[in-house]
């Protein structure tokens, strides 16, 4: 049984692949404007995922690259202790 928040860092993980993977595509392909507007899309939706996620259960990324304010993010799991 996985918990919500371990569907919520599935879902982070699952849109970072889609987004390295466009990225990676872009490269070698930059005049491909479906693949850009699919990476712009992708994109978002993981900003949104992250913003959701960091509410809930604190950052995902250290040195000031959060959304939001470090807040007992040393009193939960860490994201690769899920």
């Amino acid at each position: 049984m996985t918990t919500e928040q371990e569907c919520m860092m599935l879902k982070i993980q699952e849109c970072e692949f889609v987004c390295l993977e466009l990225n990676l595509y872009i490269d070698t392909n930059p005049n491909d404007e479906a693949a850009l507007n699919d990476f712009n899309c992708y994109s978002a939706k993981l900003r949104q995922l992250i913003e959701a996620y960091e509410q809930l259960y604190g950052p995902l990324l250290n040195f000031g690259h959060s959304a939001f304010e470090v807040r007992s993010w040393t009193d939960s799991p860490w994201p690769w202790e899920m």
